[in-house]
């Protein structure tokens, strides 16, 4: 199995199309046994779920994330969890403990406007039709 991160700093990166880097982990038997960040950079909301299956990911853990990507993913056979915040490697924990906090209705449905970042604001706040992580 291979789980993806949205990251930045360490922490899950709040805006999956804007995403320049991901922090992937091997896991076998429950446990990780690998990880390492690469870069997506280039890459563009339409490519990054073609970029993760390449790279053998099946499962995704990520902030706030539009109706295209989420289709993307879909199509691709990845599973996502939205909606996560926090520190990136305490967060897989989670999700192989079957104890991750997310928000499957966690969503980005605007058109980005210059100077918006959907990280900019804090859990369940919403802005420019993007609710945040409530």
């Amino acid at each position: 199995m291979k789980i993806a991160v949205t990251y930045e700093n360490g922490q899950v990166f709040q805006h999956f199309g804007h995403c320049e880097n991901f922090k992937i982990y091997d896991v076998n038997d429950g446990m990780i046994t690998d990880s390492q960040v690469v870069s997506a950079a280039g890459s563009g909301h339409g490519a990054l779920a073609g970029f993760l299956k390449d790279r053998g990911v099946d499962t995704l853990i990520c902030g706030g994330i539009g109706g295209g990507a989420r289709a993307a993913l879909g199509e691709s056979g990845i599973e996502f969890y939205p909606g996560v915040t926090g520190d990136a490697d305490q967060n897989v924990t989670a999700l192989l403990a079957g104890k991750l906090y997310f928000n499957p209705d966690t969503m980005c449905s605007h058109h980005h406007e210059e100077g918006h970042n959907c990280g900019n604001h804090s859990c369940g706040e919403e802005k420019h039709g993007c609710a945040g992580n409530q």
